[in-house]
């Protein structure tokens, strides 16, 4: 007897194929879906574990206050206040040194020349280095003496430079960070002495002689101290020329202790040209060890000179770092005033510095290192500024603190956050 239920055996091959499409379809559609959710775990989890963890950090972060975190990417991990412009401080100095390497270049080393008159003088004329000290000094000096045996008179040039310069926020103190700039200088435009046991001024280094035009100028109250005795680039400038015809007088080089201000002129004959052994980099490295202010205005200056022309002043070394960060890393809103942040006209935001980090990367080893930390500070009456480097076993975090609210501590914030992002897993 036939079964009338029976199906065709095409019709069941058909139904049990439809079956496995569908239950494959199921499967493919719960995978997708697996997926789906663990990408957004991984995306959304760390975010909202990360959150609870740097919560802290920001309720710390007053309305004066502005804080970032980034990865390496320029992705803000944590921000707050952080388009506000604030006043950097020291922290400038990083945008000083960037503009520097690429206007004059990473190895670009300063000079200073040595000329003979048709009367017997020595003339020196300097274009701004900034680390001529004793030493330097001193090998020049032992190089000239093998070229002349008399110097009626040393005289100082110091027309690559403005006259006037005037720092915003500098004030007349004995201070080494209110050295006057000129384009002659030594030993950073201070003198480092102290007393013997008669109470007698003499030199805290070996190195530097204590000549009398610096001693003079010392004032009986101060015990012993590096100290700027000079008010202006003329007495800076002269003071460099004193130690100069010391060791040439050291040297055997004969002539009367005379050293005063004049020009080379064209048929002066060139002697010598002296070429630092340093590069730019050394210099921004000693800028950054010791946040020296002398050494971040004297390059802007001589910044300008090169750029627009001498005689250098500050307002053409500020409207070369202005172009700089505006044409070259996007920065049209920000103030520079000067080049070393002691001037609290300078304005920029966290946003901005953010930018100034990730183009100076390449050079944070030229910054003060702690532990795995690259950074620049920064201090003024009231303001307290960090910014730099935290490195990790991939491309470093960029970091960024501006503070203003008294007791907000930077080495607090800054511990909180290496806790949260280097090892999040203690929270």
């Amino acid at each position: 007897m036939e079964n009338r239920n029976r199906q065709p055996a095409t019709s069941i091959k058909h139904q049990v194929s439809s079956f496995k499409f569908q239950v494959s379809s199921i499967c493919f559609l719960w995978k997708a879906l697996t997926v789906l959710l663990l990408f957004i775990f991984l995306i959304v989890s760390p975010s909202l574990s990360m959150g609870a963890t740097t919560q802290p950090i920001l309720d710390l972060i007053k309305a004066d206050d502005s804080i970032l975190v980034a990865d390496h990417s320029g992705r803000l991990l944590l921000a707050k206040n952080d388009v506000v412009e604030r006043i950097p401080a020291s922290t400038l100095k990083i945008l000083t040194a960037l503009a520097a390497f690429h206007f004059l270049g990473e190895d670009y080393r300063f000079t200073t020349e040595f000329y003979t008159d048709d009367k017997g003088n020595l003339k020196v004329k300097g274009y701004g280095d900034p680390l001529l000290t004793s030493e330097v000094l001193q090998e020049i000096a032992s190089l000239l003496a093998k070229k002349i045996t008399r110097c009626n008179s040393l005289i100082i040039d110091n027309s690559y430079f403005s006259k006037e310069i005037t720092i915003p926020g500098a004030s007349c103190s004995a201070n080494p960070y209110d050295a006057p700039l000129s384009a002659l200088s030594a030993n950073f435009n201070t003198v480092y002495f102290k007393r013997d046991n008669r109470g007698r001024i003499v030199s805290a280094e070996p190195q530097t002689p204590m000549i009398p035009y610096a001693s003079e100028k010392i004032a009986k109250k101060i015990e012993s101290d590096r100290i700027s005795l000079f008010k202006d680039s003329r007495e800076a400038s002269l003071y460099a020329g004193h130690l100069i015809l010391y060791f040439l007088r050291e040297k055997g080089v004969a002539g009367p202790e005379t050293v005063r201000m004049g020009t080379v002129l064209p048929e002066d004959k060139l002697l010598y040209t002296y070429t630092s052994q340093f590069v730019i980099k050394d210099a921004a490295e000693k800028l950054f060890r010791f946040s020296n202010n002398f050494i971040a205005n004297q390059v802007v200056v001589a910044l300008g000179a090169n750029v627009f022309g001498p005689p250098g002043t500050l307002d053409k070394g500020s409207r070369a770092v202005l172009d700089y960060a505006q044409n070259v890393l996007g920065l049209p809103g920000i103030r520079f005033v000067e080049g070393s942040g002691i001037s609290r006209q300078n304005r920029l935001s966290a946003r901005d510095m953010l930018t100034i980090l990730k183009k100076f990367e390449p050079h944070r080893s030229l910054l003060v290192k702690k532990d795995n930390i690259y950074y620049k500070t920064g201090t003024l009456h009231g303001i307290r500024t960090r910014a730099g480097y935290i490195e990790t076993k991939a491309d470093p975090l960029y970091f960024v603190l501006f503070l203003k609210t008294p007791g907000v501590n930077a080495d607090r914030l800054i511990n909180m956050i290496v806790s949260a992002y280097m090892n999040p897993g203690r929270h």
